[in-house]
């Protein structure tokens, strides 16, 4: 009976320290749209939060809107025009140097996604650029070192510093919208797709991207083809791509707590000392158990 109901003990410790598991992964591997990292702050913002709603919103009205004729420096700092990337789809996105959570997994995870694309279509059929709009830290330098540390190496993907006095023009005209934290900067983590004619026909959220979210809407761009309007509303969107705030919180300027981490932790410990208390057990069966020798 007391065997019975250890067995019974141990499967439940094991399947709650497996739910805990599995439930963590699972938020970890949920894509976000709105990011929270950590970095160096320009020093001209004001702390606030993000309105995600209004940022939506925002983004979703630059769709339609022809790219504008900005200015900015290549990772060597010469002057690249974006009006020379007419004649291609292009994909932009905005990211800071000194952030170190979200920025590199969203960088990352666009480059895993636009590989298959780059080798099924060719890299000289579309154009990539990421662009650091936390001057004056994002300098060309900046840029060259984030690209070289993560491993971008794609031959059509450029990285572009703007002068501090056009950033909040060129984010507007993306339609990005980042705020100030205590911490680094809130945003939305996005992608803009513009077709070869230079008209801004998409916005692409989260931290991974899909071949549906993605590479299918490229590969119309590249062959010429229109893509279809995308009619989702932020509580669409929401559904598909989870928003997941980090564990720090910018209205509080303190961290919250994974409280999964704990039950994971609790039911290791658990599992560890029972596993050790059942084989103590069973020594000291066998040793009483044991013939005495002659």
């Amino acid at each position: 009976m007391i065997a019975r109901c250890l067995h019974a003990l141990l499967a439940a410790l094991l399947y709650l320290a497996a739910a805990s598991l599995t439930a963590a992964e699972t938020d970890a591997d949920k894509p976000k749209l709105t990011a929270r990292p950590q970095g160096v702050l320009r020093g001209d913002l004001t702390l606030t939060a993000l309105d995600e709603k209004a940022a939506f919103a925002f983004s979703q009205a630059a769709i339609g809107r022809p790219l504008g004729d900005f200015v900015l420096l290549d990772r060597d700092g010469k002057p690249v025009e974006l009006s020379r990337y007419l004649g291609k789809p292009l994909l932009v996105n905005f990211i800071y140097t000194a952030c170190f959570q979200v920025c590199p997994t969203t960088t990352r995870n666009l480059q895993k996604a636009l590989e298959n694309t780059v080798s099924v279509m060719g890299a000289d059929r579309f154009n990539v650029i990421s662009i650091g709009f936390n001057q004056p830290f994002d300098s060309p330098a900046a840029l060259k070192d984030f690209s070289r540390q993560y491993g971008i190496d794609l031959p059509n993907w450029n990285f572009l510093s703007p002068a501090a006095a056009i950033v909040d023009p060129l984010t507007a005209h993306f339609g990005f919208r980042f705020v100030a934290t205590a911490a680094g900067f809130d945003h939305l983590n996005q992608v803009t797709m513009v077709n070869a004619q230079g008209t801004i026909v998409r916005q692409v959220y989260g931290e991974k991207f899909t071949a549906e979210d993605l590479a299918e809407p490229l590969k119309l761009l590249i062959t010429g083809s229109a893509i279809p309007p995308e009619m989702g509303t932020l509580r669409e969107i929401m559904e598909r791509v989870r928003i997941i705030c980090s564990v720090y919180d910018p209205q509080t300027g303190r961290y919250r707590t994974d409280y999964s981490l704990y039950f994971m932790f609790a039911g290791f410990l658990t599992f560890t000392g029972f596993m050790i208390y059942l084989s103590i057990n069973f020594w000291r069966n066998r040793r009483r158990d044991a013939p005495k020798a002659p």
